[in-house]
């Protein structure tokens, strides 16, 4: 799944630099990605993963890291 968010992220994110120089917990938005991306990259995930992300889960922190966003996708597909 880590490898998935990668491609999402590398595809919708518009990073400066190389997600694959980047740790999983590193910081996204440090790194280049902007609000508007990170709904695209949200958009991405729902559509790779088929889950939905519940308002509760729509804040700055579940879309900041590779981490995170795979703790939040892992939750959504449990819940399935």
């Amino acid at each position: 799944m880590t490898d998935a968010i990668r491609r999402i992220i590398e595809q919708h994110a518009r990073l400066p630099v190389d997600v694959g120089t980047l740790a999983d917990d590193s910081n996204l938005f440090s790194a280049g990605m902007t609000s508007h991306a990170s709904v695209n990259v949200m958009l991405a995930l729902e559509s790779a993963f088929d889950v939905e992300f519940p308002e509760r889960m729509l804040k700055r922190s579940v879309f900041e890291s590779i981490a995170a966003m795979r703790a939040a996708v892992d939750e959504l597909v449990a819940a399935r």
